[in-house]
């Protein structure tokens, strides 16, 4: 079940925020930059940056990853590894809220996020 439409505003201004906090300084964001999409009940925080060989295209690279289990009440944590798939964050696979994924993510302490 999709979520509904009050879950999708909470969602992208939680989300919106720590995006906001997170992003570089905005004379360097042609260059490099955050954005997150929310799809069916997954959200996904990707770098934004022009390809190395071609400054005229885009590129985003996936950083973090969260699934809601509505069955569950959890959400679900994925990073992704040098083989471009995403694998579940083993030091802490669920959380309980939106709020504590992005906690995670932010502090990132086995340097899985940002690196």
């Amino acid at each position: 079940m999709a979520f509904s439409e009050f879950e999708i505003k909470r969602v992208e201004k939680i989300v919106s925020q720590f995006i906001e906090k997170r992003r570089p300084a905005p004379e360097i964001r042609n260059k490099l930059d955050l954005g997150y999409r929310l799809r069916d009940q997954s959200v996904e925080i990707f770098e934004i940056r022009p390809a190395w060989n071609n400054p005229d295209k885009i590129i985003e690279s996936p950083l973090a990853k969260t699934t809601y289990i509505r069955t569950k009440n959890i959400w679900k944590v994925f990073w992704r590894r040098a083989d471009m798939k995403w694998h579940s964050y083993d030091p802490k696979p669920h959380v309980n809220t939106i709020e504590e994924f992005l906690a995670l993510v932010d502090q990132d302490k086995h340097a899985c996020f940002f690196g």
